[in-house]
């Protein structure tokens, strides 16, 4: 039995690979490399930060959680704007602006959200615009948090405050 030569019967590429001896690796896909470091978010129950504690603060809780969700995410990658006192503000004295100021640092939170799950190596799935939407009918804060959710379940049973890699 001979084997063929060059040009003769076979496709280039499946000649090559017998030249050398050894067919060529299959190249793997690789794994994130890590651009820098954050720390960990707060897992929260979503369905708890959507209705239950505010139910029982009289609101109270909505002010905060829309503060904390704003430090955590500036602690968790450095890139992200630090707005929490913005967001507070906007919460305090949108009335002022008619109710447009909150509607802005509301949406803008879906961004800021989407560049978190970036940073995680996630696909960003949040969206301000779905945000604004189920804001209007009392559901955003669910959406928010569960989309946060998925950063924090993407470190595992990392603590709150640890540092964490970043990989975009």
């Amino acid at each position: 039995m001979s084997y063929p030569q060059q040009g003769q019967g076979q496709p280039y590429q499946q000649q090559q690979a017998y030249q050398g001896g050894y067919a060529p690796a299959q190249q793997q896909p690789q794994a994130p490399v890590a651009h820098g470091a954050g720390a960990n978010m707060k897992r929260r129950n979503p369905v708890g930060a959507w209705l239950g504690l505010p139910i029982i603060t009289f609101g109270i809780y909505g002010m905060v959680w829309f503060y904390k969700v704003h430090v955590e995410l500036h602690e968790y990658d450095r890139r992200i704007d630090n707005a929490a006192t913005n967001a507070l503000l906007s919460i305090l004295f949108g009335s002022i602006t008619l109710g447009i100021w909150p509607l802005v640092m509301w949406c803008k939170l879906g961004g800021r959200i989407a560049q978190a799950q970036r940073a995680a190596g996630l696909p960003a799935s949040c969206s301000g615009g779905m945000g604004f939407l189920l804001g209007i009918l009392g559901f955003g804060v669910l959406y928010y948090q569960l989309q946060l959710n998925k950063v924090t379940d993407r470190y595992g049973e990392t603590q709150p405050g640890q540092q964490v890699s970043l990989v975009a």
